[in-house]
This record gives structure tokens, C-alpha cells and sequence, in this order.
């Protein structure tokens, strides 16, 4: 899987083929979905963005392994031609042919403590403390709006 911030580019590779399968919205209900429909022996491989993680999260119950990959490791930055859908299908065929190593992959526990720490790390985060909380007023900015 391409991963991106609104969408991943799906590619599979089966009996030496490998096929471009579109592309899913990278919202949770809809990655649950294509979750279900993968098998318990399938492999997955992501390259490691912001999103990686939780992506991972909603697709390990449901297959064999979840493998994320740094993006240096794939050679795919420095492909002439580069689409998502190209590069879907390059992590398909070097996933198959076994020659990509995963990252190290947070537990859980890891995985919460981490989003706590960067919401703390955020100035208008009214946990941080005050002197962080100052910095717009500094710059003249004002903190994002929900």
C-alpha cells in the first residue's frame, strides 16, 4: 500500500503477478473494510508516514504480518517514474520477493504514550505549560481553531 494522508493506492502481487487494486479512502471505517476482506495468510507492506501506524493497527488483526518499511530502503525515491500507483506496486513486488526489512513497530502502550507527548508538545495546548502557551502572542500568530 502507497499511503497517503487522504487516500492509499492498493497494489497485490500473486503467483508472480502483481495488479493494481485502486485506491481506499484513509478513514477508519473504510480501511476496517478492506481490512476484512484481506486473509489471515496475507502480507502487508506501508511505508512509514504520520499515518502508518494506525493504519497498521486496524489492518494486523486481520492478516499474517503488517510490515512497515522505511522509504530509503525501497528505492522508490529514487525511481524515474514515480505514481502511486507505481509505487504500490514496487512494495507489492519487493514484498513478494522478500527483500524488504520492517522497522521497528511500537506496541500500543508506545503508540499512546507518543500521541500523548505530541499533543502536550503543541504551544496552544492548554496542558502545556504557560511559557509555550505564550509563543503566538510572540510571533503574533494566534493558535489554531477547532
Amino acid at each position: 500500500m502507497d499511503v497517503h494522508r487522504d487516500f492509499c493506492e492498493v497494489a497485490i502481487a500473486e503467483e508472480g503477478k502483481v495488479r493494481s487494486a485502486g485506491r481506499i479512502a484513509t478513514r477508519p471505517e473504510l480501511l476496517e473494510l478492506f481490512a476484512q476482506s484481506l486473509s489471515l495468510d496475507d502480507r502487508v507492506v506501508l511505508e512509514v508516514t504520520g499515518n502508518a501506524w494506525e493504519i497498521a493497527r486496524i489492518i494486523e488483526p486481520h492478516v499474517k504480518r503488517v510490515i512497515v518499511v522505511s522509504p530509503s530502503d525501497t528505492g522508490i525515491r529514487q525511481a524515474r517514474a514515480k505514481t502511486d500507483r507505481l509505487d504500490a506496486r514496487t512494495l507489492a513486488k519487493l514484498l513478494a520477493a522478500g527483500t524488504l526489512d520492517s522497522v521497528w513497530m511500537p506496541d500500543e502502550r508506545t503508540r499512546v504514550m507518543r500521541r500523548r507527548l505530541a499533543r502536550r508538545s503543541h504551544p496552544w495546548d492548554p496542558l502545556a505549560p504557560p511559557h509555550r502557551r505564550r509563543h503566538h502572542s510572540t510571533f503574533g500568530t494566534s493558535p489554531p481553531t477547532s
